[in-house]
């Protein structure tokens, strides 16, 4: 029985539009991401879940620490009883900032991402106006607010007056005078201390090997990052008198490379967690998709067609084909005319493959992992043909963070 088979099965008395997670395959997927860290701890980043439940399960299979993807996340997250939660980008939520301040336990779970001094000035800000209006929430003392500085990961290449970027542009902080001029100023901000650095490099975990020029790519830029990032460790070490404890970098498709840099203590993975489409082009890995969503064809306008009711769940990024969610049910594809519908998707039938009727059950995965559960409220959680569980997205709980 193959696998859309058996979620077929596991599902069919559920109406559809649902989603899944094969078990037997997001266990086997948080093993090998260990695995391929080579005993450097993993922290799982939570956007590429957003179910609760899911993240609680990387981190019982071994995950050291979660990744957030918003500040306001990350205070839920410690409430219902998260520990070690790094806040993965910078956050401008004053709100936010304040109830951080003012809770003990968050203060002692949360490290804030910080890469501009106009971020520190509002965590001053929050910092300040607690001291003038009463205790913190919580018990204990009061520990100060741990912060992360992000420092730009990307590879620079210059060739006389030509200088091409590659990668995101993730944080202004690049060099190692411009990253312990920051960690100063976090020592010297009352309140808060200087707890680690993260070093994201987008263009070496989050591009396929689709060609050998984004081989030589991934090359260029891991052999440049573990000299520079090197550099940025000791300098802040000479700026603040002391080393840090987190040094955090990489994600699903740079595990080995990053985990092997000099003075990396950590590394992050979410999407191998699910394996979405975005990821079926990496050598570093076998994908192993583990979550879907499931369609119920509802016509048949031709022979050779089917039409499918719902299905318009698109990714972020770049528009085009490569946002689209992929068919995993053999045989069938998306039309390069409508691609994924807003109420109806239709789908075409390749020369060879078994016809669908009314009624039957196709199965899609999202190109990207995490944003397909903001579509659902439950994710059905199957081991074999079966549900074991069906728990709450993150929208299930009634937590929306952007």
């Amino acid at each position: 029985m193959t696998q859309t088979e058996r979620l077929a099965r596991a599902t069919a008395h559920l109406p559809a539009p649902v989603a899944v997670v094969d078990l037997d395959a997001f266990d086997a997927n948080a093993a090998d991401l260990r695995r391929r860290a080579r005993g450097v701890p993993v922290r799982v980043a939570s956007k590429s879940v957003r179910v609760r439940s899911l993240v609680g399960r990387a981190l019982d299979a071994g995950f050291q620490g979660v990744m957030a993807f918003s500040l306001a996340e990350a205070l839920w997250l410690v409430q219902e009883g998260v520990r070690d939660v790094l806040v993965g980008y910078p956050t401008v939520d004053r709100d936010a900032l304040a109830r951080l301040a003012a809770d003990v336990r968050a203060r002692r779970e949360v490290t804030l991402m910080v890469d501009d001094a106009a971020q520190l000035a509002l965590l001053d800000s929050a910092l300040s106006s607690l001291s003038s209006t009463g205790t913190p929430a919580g018990t204990g003392a009061l520990p100060d607010v741990a912060v992360c500085l992000d420092v730009d990961a990307s590879l620079r290449l210059d060739a006389g007056p030509v200088h091409v970027h590659l990668g995101t542009r993730r944080s202004p902080l690049r060099t190692p005078d411009d990253v312990a001029a920051l960690a100063r100023r976090v020592e010297a901000l009352p309140g808060a201390r200087l707890r680690g650095l993260m070093f994201y490099e987008a263009q070496v975990a989050g591009l396929p090997d689709t060609n050998p020029a984004v081989r030589l790519v991934k090359r260029l830029s891991v052999a440049e990052l573990y000299g520079r990032r090197s550099a940025v460790v000791e300098a802040v070490r000479a700026a603040v008198g002391r080393g840090v404890e987190l040094v955090n970098s990489g994600g699903t498709g740079s595990l080995e490379t990053s985990s092997a840099g000099p003075t990396v203590t950590e590394v992050t993975a979410g999407s191998g967690l699910f394996v979405p489409g975005l990821f079926d082009g990496y050598r570093s890995f076998d994908p192993r998709p583990s979550a879907f969503f499931g369609l119920d064809v509802a016509r048949v306008p031709a022979p050779g067609w089917a039409t499918a009711f719902g299905g318009g769940y698109v990714a972020s990024g770049p528009a085009g084909r490569s946002r689209l969610p992929r068919v995993a049910t053999p045989g069938w594809s998306l039309t390069g005319t409508e691609g994924a519908g807003e109420v109806m998707t239709p789908l075409r039938r390749r020369r060879g493959a078994p016809p669908l009727a009314v009624g039957d059950r196709v199965w899609l995965r999202h190109a990207k992992a995490g944003e397909l559960m903001e579509r659902f409220d439950v994710v059905h959680l199957v081991r074999g043909d079966a549900i074991v569980e069906s728990v709450p997205t993150y929208r299930g709980e009634g937590r929306t963070f952007g």
